[in-house]
């Protein structure tokens, strides 16, 4: 079995914050990431899901070292990126790159398509000749399905779906090993949302990227993932091959959430939402329940879910999941 290209362990980070009055100042801490683990490897795609607030941008920053970890190492091909000084990460960022949520306010107004594209080009080959760079920069629009003569357009000239080729194009301009997509779809409509994840999955067969795909829409992951993991208030509750966690999930997070999503069917809709038992916010990040940190919202805790935090234990079949209780429960997902 190859070697993992991307390897993260008990990451967290911590963000801190004032509180009280002006005279009585007191800090408190939010674990944004607690102790996350896992293993990417090369042309892989991991989806990472779960409701607002969980962590899932923070991780990605944190991965890309765009945010400091407080504790944790990320592992990419063999150096530790958070031991890496100013101008050994810089030189890494060429390796590892981005795609962003908003593809309008991700893009400069001020530069044209062509700028936008071309100016990693220019940051890490200043040298490079305009002829080339030029020559490269169309190449990618036309890649990202832009048509090359739209070089000298501005971002208010192009629809959300192709600001957000023009950002993929940027990003990939560099021939990078690894891309973070960071919610590029929720912003589009869904006929744009599928053209969009397609053209990332072509775009991966074709480069040999590995991906991390961040999403809250259940469906998008699991058409473009190979393995899936499920956030909750910076931990992760289960991280499992795609298939099987949409067939069985081992966690009751992850079958609330995919008892959540929206189904077309009047009848079936109101069926899931008499079955769907999930109800309620996420806890505040300043108070963390101890233990399990779903046990409150979660009708199958036991008095040890309450006390004893689960660790993320890998099963028979290879998944990890963070649940005293995954042996015992059948959360078997019947499709209509």
């Amino acid at each position: 079995m190859s070697k993992p290209v991307l390897r993260v362990q008990d990451l967290s980070v911590t963000f801190t914050s004032l509180a009280g009055s002006v005279f009585n100042r007191q800090e408190r801490q939010i674990r944004a990431v607690d102790g996350i683990n896992f293993e990417l490897f090369a042309g892989e795609t991991l989806g990472i899901v779960g409701e607002s607030g969980c962590g899932k941008s923070t991780l990605a920053r944190a991965i890309l070292g765009l945010l400091p970890p407080n504790r944790g190492r990320v592992m990419w091909m063999g150096d530790n990126l958070t031991e890496l000084d100013e101008e050994a990460m810089r030189q890494r960022r060429k390796e590892l790159q981005i795609v962003f949520q908003d593809p309008v306010a991700s893009l400069d107004p001020r530069m044209t398509a062509g700028d936008i594209i071309s100016e990693p080009l220019w940051t890490f080959y200043p040298k490079m000749a305009r002829l080339q760079v030029d020559e490269r920069t169309r190449g990618m629009m036309k890649m990202v399905g832009l048509l090359p003569n739209q070089i000298n357009r501005y971002p208010h000239e192009f629809s959300g779906g192709q600001c957000q080729r023009i950002g993929i194009a940027r990003s990939l301009v560099l021939n990078p090993r690894l891309l973070i997509c960071d919610e590029p779809v929720s912003a589009l409509d869904v006929s744009i949302q599928a053209q969009i994840v397609n053209l990332l999955q072509d775009l991966q067969k074709k480069l040999g990227l590995a991906l991390i795909f961040v999403a809250h829409d259940l469906s998008v992951v699991r058409h473009i993932s190979d393995r899936v993991m499920v956030m909750y208030m910076g931990q992760a509750m289960e991280v499992s091959e795609k298939e099987r966690l949409y067939r069985k999930p081992l966690h009751p997070y992850t079958n609330a959430l995919m008892k959540s999503v929206p189904v077309p069917d009047p009848k079936l809709a109101a069926a899931a939402r008499r079955e769907n038992w999930l109800t309620g916010d996420m806890p505040s990040p300043y108070r963390r329940p101890k233990g399990c940190v779903f046990h409150d919202r979660c009708p199958f805790k036991v008095k040890r879910c309450e006390a004893d935090v689960p660790p993320l234990r890998r099963m028979e079949n290879g998944d990890r999941v963070a649940c005293h209780r995954a042996e015992d429960l059948d959360l078997s997902v019947v499709e209509a």
